[in-house]
C-alpha cells in the first residue's frame, strides 16, 4: 500500500501522475515512483525515490515524456523504505511494470519457487513476486498473464500493470484493496482513491473484489479473474476537486475541524421528520417489523470508528432500549463469534474500505447475518456489501487522522438510535427533545471553535508532558478514548484512557505532577461521581484539565462547552480535544497531516 494512479490517453502523463500522487499524499507513505511509455516508445521508463512526491519530482528527467503511465506512493510493509523497494517494480528485461496496494500472504512461498527457477530479486517487497509471475507467463495477452498471476496470489491486492509489448493498455485487478476507474473523454484513469481522479473526471467505476479491467485510451472493459465479462456503469462522484484543497488553512486537519458545523448540518439535512418526531433513513432497508425484531446490536469498527461505535452503542441503548456494544472489527473476525439471527450488526468505516471491517462484514454475511454500514464514501466496498446503511456525508477527509468524520459518524448513530427508538418505545416528546438537541449542534460546535485561542494556550502549556491520562465515565469514556488517540496520533505524546470509575483499581498509582489528567466532566447524573474522581487525582498532586459544562473547582484548567441533551453531549465534548491535540502537535513541530507510521485508509491487516 498506499496510493495508485494511472493514466492512458493523449496528454503528457508525467505531470498528471505527479499531480495525482500529490493528491494522495494524505494517505501516508514513505516513497514514490512511476513508469511511463507511449505507443511510439520502445520500452518503459521509470523513476523512483525514497521520501516525498517532491523528491520524486526532483528526479524526473527533462525528457521524461509519454502518454501512458502508472505511479505509486508506498507505505512500507515488506522491506524498509528505499529507492529499490519503491514501486513500480520491473522485471529484469524492463518489459513488465507493476504497482500494488495490499499484502501477498504467500509471497515467501512464491519467492522461493521463483528463486529456485533462477529468478534474482532486486527488492525485499512482496510486490516484485507479482511482477515476475506476469513476466514469466507464457499466456498470449496481458490480460491472460495478469489473470494467471492473480490466481496463485493469496492475500489482498489492488494492482495496475503495464507491459512494453502491450503499450496500448493498462490492466488492473482488485481483491480487498480499492481500484477505481476514471472515465474521461478519450482518456482513462485509474486510482486507489477518487481524490486522484476528481480533477479530471467525476465519472467513476469501482471494481469489486475478484474483478479486473482493461483500460485503453478510448474505452474500458471489466471482467472477473476467471474471464467472465461484467457490466460496469459509471457513477457520478458528488465531491468536487475544490473539496480537496486547504481552503486557506495551514493544514487539512485544521480545515476539517473547522468544517464540522457545516458537516453536521449536512448529515442532518433532509432526514428529520417533525410530524412524527423521528428521522428518515431511506438507505437502511429495514422496515418497522424487522426493526422491532432486533434483540441486540453489535457495532464493528477500527480505531476512531470503533470509538464512534462505542458512543453509538450508548445512544442505541438509551434511546431504543436495545442492548448494544461496540467491538474492534480486527478482533471480532478472529474469535469465531456466535452470530445471532436476532442481532443487527453495524460496520463502521470512514473510507468504507477498511480491510478488517470489510473482512468482518464478509464473514457475517457468509453466516447469514443482517449487516448495515455507516460509512462516508458512497459506493465503497462496505457500502456495497452491506444490506443497507447510513452515509455520514462528512465530505472528503484528507488529514490522516479523522475529526469531522468521527463527529458525523456519531451524529449518524444518534439518528439511527432515534429512528429505532421511535419504532419501539421512545415517546413523541422524547423524540422531539432529541431532534431539538440535534438541531442545536452546528451552532454549538461553532461556539466551541470560537474558543480556539484559549485552547491553543492550554495546549502550549501541556505540550511539555511526556505522558497524559484521559478519563471519563459512561458517556464520557469513549470521548476520553478518542481524545487520547488523537493526541497519540499527531503529537506522539504517550496517552492512555481509562474509565473514571477504574482509577482506584490501578491507574491511580500513576498519578503525580508530571502526569496531567484530562477529565471529561459532563453536567449529567454522574457529575458528582466525576467530581469525586477529580478529588482523588488532586489529593495526589495531579494536574487536571477538565472538559465540562461549568468550571470545576478541583481542576487546574477547565475548557467550557455548551450544554446539549445528555445523550448528545459526547458529540460536543470531543470537539475541543481535537483542537487541543492539534495545537499540542503544532507546538511540538509535528507533521500534522501526515503523522509518522500511519496511513489514512488501512486496506491490509
Amino acid at each position: 500500500m498506499c496510493g495508485i494512479v494511472g493514466y492512458i490517453g493523449k496528454r503528457d502523463v508525467a505531470p498528471l501522475l505527479l499531480e495525482g500522487l500529490a493528491r494522495l499524499e494524505y494517505r501516508g507513505y514513505d516513497s514514490a515512483g512511476m513508469v511511463i511509455t507511449s505507443p511510439k516508445s520502445t520500452g518503459l521508463k521509470m523513476v523512483k525515490a525514497k521520501g516525498r512526491v517532491r523528491d520524486l519530482e526532483a528526479r524526473v528527467p527533462k525528457r521524461f515524456t509519454g502518454t501512458t503511465g502508472i505511479a505509486h506512493t508506498r507505505w512500507a510493509t515488506h522491506g524498509a523504505p528505499s529507492d529499490v523497494n519503491s514501486h513500480p517494480h520491473l522485471d529484469p528485461e524492463n518489459k513488465v511494470a507493476v504497482v500494488h496496494n495490499g499484502i501477498v500472504d504467500n509471497a515467501d512461498e512464491l519467492r522461493a519457487k521463483l528463486e529456485a527457477d533462477g529468478v534474482v530479486f532486486a527488492s525485499e517487497t512482496d510486490t516484485e513476486v507479482i511482477t515476475h509471475l506476469i513476466a514469466r507467463s507464457q499466456a498470449g495477452t496481458l490480460e491472460e498473464k495478469v489473470r494467471e498471476a492473480v490466481k496463485v496470489i493469496e492475500g489482498t491486492y489492488g494492482i495496475a500493470v503495464m507491459h512494453a509489448d502491450f503499450s496500448d493498455r493498462i490492466v488492473v485487478a482488485r481483491n480487498g484493496s480499492p481500484v477505481i476507474l476514471g472515465v474521461g473523454e478519450k482518456e482513462m484513469l485509474v486510482a486507489s482513491d477518487v481524490a486522484a481522479l476528481i480533477a479530471h473526471t467525476r465519472q467513476v467505476v469501482t471494481l469489486n473484489d475478484g474483478e479486473m479491467a482493461t483500460l485503453k485510451a478510448d474505452d474500458f472493459r471489466t471482467y472477473t479473474t476467471s474471464g467472465t465479462t461484467t457490466t460496469a456503469t459509471p457513477e457520478t462522484v458528488e465531491w468536487e476537486a475544490a473539496s480537496y484543497d486547504m481552503g486557506g488553512h495551514d493544514t487539512y486537519m485544521h480545515k476539517e475541524i473547522s468544517e464540522q458545523p457545516d458537516a453536521v448540518d449536512r448529515v442532518l439535512r433532509g432526514r428529520i421528520d417533525d410530524r412524527f418526531s423521528t428521522v428518515h433513513l431511506g438507505g437502511l432497508n429495514l422496515d418497522a417489523r424487522e426493526a422491532r425484531g432486533i434483540r441486540r446490536v453489535k457495532i464493528l469498527g477500527c480505531g476512531t470508528s470503533y470509538h464512534a461505535g462505542l458512543i453509538g452503542a450508548g445512544l442505541i441503548e438509551s434511546l431504543a432500549r436495545i442492548p448494544a456494544d461496540s467491538e474492534p472489527a480486527s478482533e471480532f473476525r478472529y474469535r469465531n463469534p456466535v452470530v445471532d439471527p436476532d442481532t443487527l450488526y453495524i460496520a463502521v468505516s470512514q473510507s468504507g474500505e477498511t480491510y478488517d471491517v470489510l473482512a468482518a462484514v464478509q464473514e457475517l454475511k457468509r453466516k447469514g447475518a443482517r449487516v448495515l454500514g455507516v460509512v462516508n464514501v458512497v459506493g465503497s466496498a462496505i457500502a456495497r456489501e452491506t444490506d443497507g446503511g447510513v452515509y455520514v456525508h462528512a465530505g472528503p477527509e484528507v488529514c490522516v487522522v479523522s475529526t469531522k468524520c468521527f463527529t458525523n459518524t456519531v451524529v449518524a448513530f444518534a439518528l439511527l438510535a432515534l429512528h429505532l427508538g421511535r419504532i419501539r418505545d421512545l415517546s413523541v416528546a422524547e423524540g422531539k427533545r432529541i431532534i431539538e438537541g440535534l438541531r442545536r449542534l452546528p451552532a454549538q460546535i461553532s461556539e466551541i471553535l470560537e474558543s480556539e485561542d484559549e485552547i491553543r494556550k492550554l495546549a502550549d502549556e501541556y505540550a511539555e508532558a511526556k505522558s497524559m491520562m484521559f478519563i471519563g465515565r459512561v458517556r464520557g469514556y469513549p470521548v476520553a478514548l478518542e481524545a487520547s488517540l488523537k493526541l497519540k496520533e499527531i503529537s506522539y505524546i504517550h496517552a492512555e484512557a481509562y474509565p473514571a470509575s477504574e482509577l482506584k483499581h490501578g491507574p491511580l498509582a500513576l498519578i503525580e505532577p508530571a502526569l496531567p489528567t484530562v477529565a471529561i466532566v459532563p453536567d449529567d447524573e454522574l457529575l458528582e461521581k466525576n467530581r469525586a474522581a477529580l478529588e482523588e487525582i488532586k489529593a495526589r498532586s495531579g494536574r487536571i484539565l477538565a472538559v465540562a459544562h461549568q468550571e470545576q473547582e478541583k481542576a487546574d484548567h477547565t475548557i467550557l462547552v455548551p450544554k446539549n441533551e445528555d445523550e448528545l453531549d459526547p458529540i460536543l465534548m470531543g470537539i475541543p480535544l481535537q483542537l487541543f491535540a492539534y495545537h499540542t502537535a503544532l507546538a511540538l513541530g509535528r507533521d500534522i497531516d501526515k503523522p509518522r507510521n500511519l496511513a489514512k485508509s488501512v486496506t491490509v491487516e
